[in-house]
């Protein structure tokens, strides 16, 4: 039942990945670690977010009421995973992953922010080893890399490019398991990374620093009927170590590029059935609470509410999930530049009733 029903809940989990707390697009889950045997699996997410606001007050012309249009753009997501039993006790798991990531353009040129674009991009790479103690827990670790880069072009003129740098952290938790009843409890911590950028500003050299943030996962599952399985989890992020403050953009706005005020705590909670040997299913409902803190301009969202559904066949040693999972993204404001307002903490845009509409596809071969 758990190779079933755990690949529905992992394709719906990565396709709700759409709107999660800060730029984050991957949830670090440590869930390859427990497949059975030697196991391989590749997945992929088709994210379309609509996030449109309305502009809060006069300047440089462009007046209050108009329409930001659609700024936050569609994207693919993807994951690669391998697991191996190294002994009777060890096994060892290799994920690579795009854990952070944003991708915007405001185009409606009667908002005050367009025109203006934005990319952050990444790669992770994060190698674990698991030790099965004779109590049913066990322990784990390993070690992850991150590759990250940017660039933005924005409406006052001003522009950033990064360099790309990759730097690494590491992660460590403990699990229990009951088999019999396919339970299981997970929880791990990783630890924040930080990239030291050289960046070009207006084209000038200059350098900054960004912490990507430190992560609590609590991942759970137990059997509640004979073929039915409930699972979920709950993932706090320390979104308030991420920043970031090149110095020229922050001469010139007068406040920083990017930054979070408050953490967030992301909960998930699903239904799996198995029908057959050949079919099951899985349902979830995913919550963000709200923190009611200016939004980023590069990111107007505050938490959000989901749902989603998966399908999984399985047939000889191959399981081929489908997914998707639809976002009501929370309401947010945005702040004006310092600069710009003349005084901070002037709200610049109201961003409500977005949504988000998200794919997933993974398939997974035991060996």
């Amino acid at each position: 039942m758990r190779h079933v029903l755990m690949g529905a809940a992992a394709v719906v989990a990565c396709a709700g990945a759409a709107s999660a707390g800060g730029v984050e697009r991957s949830t670090q889950s440590v869930g390859i670690l427990f497949e059975e045997g030697n196991y391989v699996e590749l997945g992929f997410a088709r994210v379309a977010p609509d996030v449109s606001g309305v502009q809060l007050f006069d300047a440089l012309g462009k007046f209050a009421g108009a329409s930001s249009g659609d700024m936050s753009d569609d994207y693919t997501t993807w994951s690669l995973g391998f697991k191996t039993d190294l002994s009777e006790r060890i096994s060892f798991a290799l994920v690579i992953d795009e854990p952070i990531g944003a991708d915007l353009t405001y185009g409606d040129l009667d908002y005050i922010y367009a025109p203006s674009t934005a990319s952050l991009d990444s790669v992770g790479v994060t190698g674990m080893l698991r030790y099965k103690f004779d109590n049913q827990v066990s322990i784990y670790g390993g070690i992850r890399g991150v590759r990250t880069s940017g660039t933005a072009d924005l409406f006052t003129g001003y522009s950033l490019t990064t360099s790309t740098e990759t730097d690494f952290g590491y992660l460590v938790g403990i699990a229990w398991e009951k088999p019999e009843i396919a339970a299981r409890v997970a929880l791990t911590y990783n630890s924040a990374i930080t990239h030291d950028f050289d960046a070009v500003e207006n084209g000038i050299p200059t350098e900054f620093t960004t912490k990507l943030p430190e992560s609590v996962n609590l991942e759970f599952q137990t059997g509640i009927a004979a073929d039915t399985l409930l699972f979920g989890s709950v993932r706090w992020v320390n979104w308030t170590q991420f920043s970031i403050d090149p110095d020229i953009y922050r001469a010139t706005a007068g406040g920083v590029f990017v930054d979070y005020e408050s953490d967030t705590i992301t909960y998930n909670l699903g239904v799996g059935r198995k029908f057959n040997d050949a079919w099951s299913g899985a349902i979830t409902i995913g919550y963000e609470p709200a923190n009611n803190d200016f939004a980023g301009n590069l990111g107007p969202t505050d938490g959000f509410t989901s749902v989603g559904l998966a399908v999984t066949h399985t047939r000889g040693n191959m399981k081929i999930t489908a997914g998707a999972r639809y976002v009501w993204i929370g309401d947010a404001e945005t702040e004006a530049p310092p600069a710009l307002a003349g005084a901070t903490g002037v709200p610049l845009g109201s961003f409500k009733d977005n949504t988000a509409v998200a794919f997933g596809v993974r398939v997974g071969y035991y060996f």
